[in-house]
């Protein structure tokens, strides 16, 4: 994505992920965390189903062959969804949060957060999507302290 978000949180991800344990399960926390935010706006079924699995391998229900298969469909949903037949645009925050979810079950937690802050922005009504950065900022500071908290939380983890 190319849009201006407001608040980059990518070198607070970087930073963040050379403090905890295990970087790789620390990236897909925070994505899972800002794709469960737009779960609403999810139009279909098994991407939601895949946003579940995310959620069963972090937990420890399934293992990593069942993520990388759900991580394959995901993407391949992503890429062919409809898109918004509405005249508002609406819609588009369904494609927007598909992105976020394939990119949250592929380890990509700062390209799921910039997804999902698009979603949600577009899904209140598509303008500040692309006329106001400003309008992001809520999402950006949530997306911001939730990063900070799970890396705080991962970090301890990894001293105990």
């Amino acid at each position: 994505m190319t849009t201006d978000l407001s608040i980059d949180l990518s070198i607070d991800l970087r930073a963040a992920t050379t403090q905890v344990r295990d970087p790789e399960r620390f990236q897909l926390s925070f994505g899972h965390a800002c794709a469960q935010r737009v779960r609403h706006l999810l139009e279909d079924e098994e991407v939601i189903g895949c946003l579940d699995v995310l959620g069963d391998y972090l937990a420890g229900r399934v293992d990593r062959a069942v993520l990388l298969t759900r991580a394959a469909r995901a993407a391949e949903l992503a890429r062919h969804h409809p898109g918004s037949r509405s005249l508002d645009g609406v819609g588009h925050a369904a494609v927007s949060a598909s992105h976020a979810v394939a990119n949250a079950l592929a380890g990509r937690a700062s390209q799921a957060a910039d997804y999902a802050a698009y979603a949600v922005v577009y899904g209140e009504g598509g303008y500040g999507a692309v006329g106001d950065a400003d309008s992001y900022l809520p999402e950006r500071t949530w997306q911001q302290a939730t990063l900070q908290r799970l890396a705080a939380t991962e970090a301890g983890a990894s001293r105990a």
